[in-house]
Formats: structure tokens, C-alpha cells, sequence
């Protein structure tokens, strides 16, 4: 009797795990998908001088990455170096800094929603496979304990 009780209990956690591993795959999937929109929506263009993808629409992780790198390198050439927090407050300069510094953010704000989403796709593989794993050890443990 337990051990056709412990076998139901396994299906029930590789089918809960499955589940949540489907969920997870479809949010990150949606995630992904909606940063990458969002992303696409502002039209923005990969800096022609920029040391990865010149000119390539930014719509993904790598293009946002390396639009974000080329503003901080025209963020910090145009004041000499100097951040916007070690610019005097009336240098005419600070204000450009710290829009730089802003789309900048937001940008690497956006290559980690995109490693999240991934991660989070990655993790749901992980649980399907771990499902349909516990689901066959519960098939051929209930099916060798019944013979």
C-alpha cells in the first residue's frame, strides 16, 4: 500500500514540477519578447563608431550591451574623462553627462532583463526535464515493487 502511495506522490511532484517549469519557460519567453519590443519600439541604432555592431538595430541583449559601452566612452571623452557626480555642478557639461549616464543605465537594465528572461527559460528546461525524470523513477520503481 505505501509504496503504490509513494509512487502517486511522485507523479504528483514531477507533474507540479513540470508545471512550474512550462510556467517559467513562457514567462521568460514573454519576457524576452517584450524587452526586445520595447527595445525595438525606441529605434535605436548601434553607434557607427562603436566596437560591436555598428549600425545594427538595438533590439537585443549584445546590441544594447554595446550601445550601452559606446555612450560611456562619449560620456566620459566629451568632459575629459570626468563622470557627471565628479563635474562641478554649473559645468555645462553635467546636464550631457547625466543623460548619458541615464540611457546608459537603462540599457544595461535592459541586458539584465534579458539575462533574467533567459535564465529563467533555462531554469523551466531544467524543471521539465527534472519532472519527466521523477515521473519515469516513480513508472519503473511502482512498476518493479507491483511484480
Amino acid at each position: 500500500m505505501s509504496s503504490s502511495r509513494g509512487s502517486g506522490t511522485a507523479k504528483w511532484i514531477s507533474i507540479v514540477t513540470m508545471v512550474v517549469g512550462v510556467i517559467m519557460i513562457v514567462a521568460g519567453a514573454l519576457t524576452y519578447a517584450n524587452v526586445s519590443s520595447t527595445l525595438s519600439d525606441q529605434r535605436i541604432t548601434v553607434s557607427d563608431d562603436a566596437s560591436c555592431l555598428a549600425g545594427q538595430p538595438v533590439s537585443g541583449p549584445f546590441a544594447a550591451y554595446c550601445q550601452a559601452s559606446i555612450i560611456n566612452h562619449h560620456a566620459l571623452e566629451a568632459p575629459g574623462g570626468k563622470t557627471y557626480a565628479a563635474l562641478d555642478r554649473d559645468d555645462p557639461l553635467r546636464e550631457t553627462a547625466m543623460t548619458a549616464s541615464f540611457l546608459q543605465a537603462s540599457l544595461y537594465t535592459s541586458v539584465v532583463a534579458f539575462g533574467v528572461a533567459f535564465m529563467a527559460i533555462g531554469i523551466g528546461i531544467v524543471f521539465v526535464l527534472i519532472g519527466v525524470a521523477v515521473l519515469n523513477l516513480a513508472g519503473r520503481v511502482g512498476g518493479a515493487k507491483a511484480a
